[in-house]
């Protein structure tokens, strides 16, 4: 509908134009928005407002000229003009029946568009560090990137899904010392486990795979590995230093277990940690072309080529024996550390290499989903772009809220570190993926979101997701009906039949409205990056589809209305599951 409004007023502008009422066209398209109030119409546009200083006239008057030269459109009833210059459509009744055919013949393809031209985007997110399984607040980015990404793909743009891994660092030494340690407890080993070290149950786990594979052959005695460690901080204010003394456990496993048996306690804790992710992101119907390595980086020698590019470009500086990248140049708050005192690069360094080769991929936008903590880290990353000669505005960085899970009106705890939280997959298996994935998405990703288990669980229209399935499966339940009863139902979706025409109902003029809708909502959802559009859109359509379900009869004796009846609410059903699908949400036949 819109893309029509749009073609008949481009026609007039050219008649205009050629005229020499306007001196040029504008280079967009001309603007067309649905109206606010549905009394002044269906769609409306500001033309004749944006183009009256270079056609010299009022804008009511070129409004007038507008309309006048208007092509004839079988889409449109009516054109009014209102206020200063605004000019209103109102749609043809025939035009709203005319989509159901239209929807039937393109089934999953209503509502796919060619807007995005094939542009190549990746869309990076999760990408969790491998230390602990994902928990519930992973879960909302996990789904958040997903549906930016299939829906940016469903308009047309050819989309990257990747998932970034932190496997080289800090946190992964840590991650390979803690799972040492709880091996040496298994081994009869008494140490005190370290205030920083990872302690969740999934630690024993890899633990334990390690003592069954190797018996006692990474033992090292308990008082070898605490002798000359700094104190830890096992309470606050006790004098210790729990990051020395983490910092020195590592090296000391380093040390004790040679590089050849460290690396396997690092590669088993990392492997064991990234297929249980990989598992869980597959349960929930998530999957990505490529899980590209940090470690990669280092030893492709990209980190020291990005390095020695901001070097050659004057954009570094050494002080107190560090490397440091020059981004408050381009308006980040400080100076950033790029090699530290030791010659390591820092994750930093990492990071400026993986955009840089973003880039160099040759994709014409990048897409960032992070936690919300990560807010600081945005201008940096520009900042290092800019320094590399890349326009920064080709990163768009998506910061999502963690959920919070309630459990029975009780938060629930999310700290990886002290292995006290609710994993994703104990979520999905308890309140099922499509109320994960459905939930997740329902709130703008930079909004906070309190995740209400017990309503994701009931089977009641106060819960969304089983209020827009239900919708779909009551569609199903109305063909098995007319099967059981032995009714013949003529669905074959022909343009222009004449028993479309029956429908006349405001419930059902008012499912037509809706089910136009759609592939702008689609539109509006991908270019917004806002997927919780489509669940808005999604309830809407429920909600118009129950109302008329408990107001009217669809399989009556006369054949021509029942027809169309039908014909209808299976364009619905087409619709809501397109739109779940995109949500990565079944829709179900049978409730």
């Amino acid at each position: 509908m819109k893309s029509e409004i749009q073609h008949t007023l481009q026609q007039a502008l050219e008649a205009l134009r050629a005229a020499g009422v306007l001196a040029e066209l504008p280079a967009q398209p001309p603007q067309v928005e649905r109206a606010r109030d549905p009394a002044h119409g269906d769609f409306a546009s500001n033309a004749a407002m944006v183009l009256a200083k270079q056609a010299r006239m009022k804008p009511r008057d070129l409004a007038e000229r507008i309309v006048a030269t208007l092509p004839a459109s079988a889409a449109v009833a009516a054109v009014e003009i209102a206020g200063p210059g605004f000019i209103n459509f109102r749609i043809a009744e025939a035009a709203y029946r005319a989509l159901v055919p239209e929807i039937l013949r393109a089934g999953p393809d209503y509502g796919r568009s060619a807007l995005g031209a094939g542009k190549r985007v990746q869309v990076e997110f999760v990408s969790a560090n491998p230390t602990g399984p994902l928990h519930v607040g992973h879960g909302r980015g996990a789904a958040y990137g997903a549906a930016v990404a299939d829906l940016l793909a469903y308009v047309g743009f050819d989309v990257h899904r990747e998932y970034y891994v932190n496997d080289a660092g800090r946190q992964m030494d840590i991650l390979a010392t803690s799972v040492w340690l709880r091996y040496l407890e298994l081994c009869g080993e008494a140490l005190d486990f370290p205030a920083n070290g990872y302690k969740g149950d999934y630690v024993w786990d890899i633990a334990a795979s390690l003592h069954r594979e190797h018996g006692d052959d990474y033992r090292v005695a308990a008082d070898t590995v605490r002798e000359g460690l700094p104190p830890d901080e096992l309470t606050p204010g006790d004098g210790g230093d729990k990051e020395a003394h983490i910092d020195a456990l590592t090296a000391a496993a380093k040390r004790l277990l040679g590089d050849n048996r460290y690396r396997l306690v690092f590669e088993l804790g990392l492997n064991t940690i990234l297929d249980d992710i990989r598992a869980d992101l597959a349960e929930l119907g998530i999957t990505y072309q490529e899980w590209f390595s940090e470690r990669s980086l280092v030893e492709s020698g990209a980190v020291n080529r990005a390095v020695e590019r901001l070097r050659e470009a004057g954009h570094v500086y050494e002080q107190t024996g560090a490397l440091w990248f020059r981004s408050t140049a381009f308006g980040d708050d400080k100076d950033r550390v790029l090699v530290r005192e030791n010659g390591q690069t820092t994750y930093f360094a990492s990071d400026i290499a993986y955009h840089m080769d973003k880039v160099e991929r040759g994709f014409a936008r990048v897409i960032d989903v992070w936690g919300a903590d990560h807010h600081g880290y945005v201008p940096r990353v520009k900042a290092a772009l800019s320094a590399l000669g890349d326009n920064p505005r080709r990163l768009d960085v998506l910061l999502v809220q963690f959920a919070v899970l309630y459990r029975g009106g009780e938060k629930m705890q999310m700290s990886t570190r002290s292995g006290e939280f609710v994993t994703l997959r104990e979520l999905r298996k308890e309140v099922g993926r499509d109320a994960a994935r459905f939930f997740y998405v329902m709130r703008r990703c930079e909004q906070h979101m309190d995740f209400d288990l017990d309503l994701a669980k009931s089977r009641s229209a106060d819960n969304p997701v089983y209020y827009v399935q239900y919708a779909h499966a009551r569609v199903a339940s109305v063909l098995h009906q007319a099967a059981e009863r032995g009714i013949a139902l003529d669905l074959t979706p022909v343009p222009g039949h004449g028993k479309l025409e029956r429908l006349t109902e405001g419930h059902e003029i008012a499912l037509l409205k809706t089910l136009a809708r759609w592939p702008e909502a689609v539109e509006a959802a991908a270019l917004t990056e806002e997927p919780h559009q489509l669940t808005h859109y999604l309830r809407g359509l429920a909600n118009d589809f129950h109302t008329y379900y408990n107001a009217h009869q669809f399989l009556v004796d006369d054949a021509e209305l029942r027809d169309a009846r039908v014909q209808l609410i299976l364009a619905v059903r087409q619709v809501l599951r397109n739109g779940l699908n995109l949500l990565g949400v079944s829709a179900p036949e049978r409730m």
